[in-house]
C-alpha cells in the first residue's frame, strides 16, 4: 500500500519552518501532499494560487539543500473539511508541525476530532527544528509590513514576493 501523507495549512506565507517539516515528512512517506487551505476567514496576504506557486518554487529551489531522500511532493489547495480532502486523496496520515507546547494543546484536540471522523487516518506530529521553533507566518507578515528583515525566516522567493506585494 502506498503511504500518502497530507501536510495541511494556510502557509500564508510559507516559512523555512514549513519547508523543514515538508522535507522531513516527505522522507516518511511515498507521496506528500501539501494541502493549502483557502481559509478566507483568516484574511490571507496571498491568494491560494499564489501560496501554491510559492511553495512549489521554494521546494524546487531548496530541495538540493536537503540531506534526505525525498518522496514525491504534490501541492494542492482545498476548501472543504480536512478529513474529506484527505479521503479524496487516499491519505493514510496527516502531518502536523509543533513549534511549542502551546501548539500541542490545539493540535492534540484537532487530532482527536480527526480520529473520531476517520479512525483509519493517523496524525503524526513533527517538532520544529531548533532554528525554527519561534517562526510563525503571522510574525513574518508583521515584521515585513513594518519594514523588518525576514530573509532568515522564509525562502528567498517568498521574501521577494512579500516585498513586491507590500509595495502594491
Amino acid at each position: 500500500m502506498k503511504r500518502i501523507a497530507l501536510y495541511p495549512g494556510t502557509f500564508d506565507p510559507v516559512t523555512n519552518g514549513h519547508i523543514d517539516i515538508m522535507y522531513r515528512a516527505s522522507s516518511l512517506c511515498d507521496t506528500l501532499i501539501i494541502g493549502v487551505a483557502e481559509n478566507i476567514g483568516k484574511n490571507p496576504f496571498f491568494t491560494v494560487s499564489e501560496r501554491k506557486a510559492l511553495i512549489e518554487d521554494a521546494i524546487k529551489n531548496n530541495s538540493k539543500s536537503s540531506n534526505r531522500t525525498l518522496g514525491e511532493i504534490i501541492v494542492k489547495s482545498f476548501d472543504n473539511l480536512l478529513i474529506d480532502f484527505a479521503r479524496t486523496n487516499s491519505v493514510t496520515m496527516i502531518i502536523r508541525g509543533l513549534r511549542a507546547v502551546s501548539d500541542f494543546d490545539y493540535e492534540f484536540q484537532m487530532a482527536g476530532m480527526n480520529a473520531r471522523l476517520a479512525s483509519d487516518i493517523e496524525t503524526v506530529f513533527l517538532t520544529a527544528s531548533e532554528s525554527n521553533q519561534f517562526v510563525a507566518s503571522r510574525f513574518v507578515k508583521e515584521i515585513a509590513l513594518l519594514g523588518g528583515d525576514i530573509s532568515s525566516f522564509v525562502p528567498s522567493n517568498v521574501a521577494v514576493a512579500i516585498e513586491n506585494k507590500k509595495n502594491i
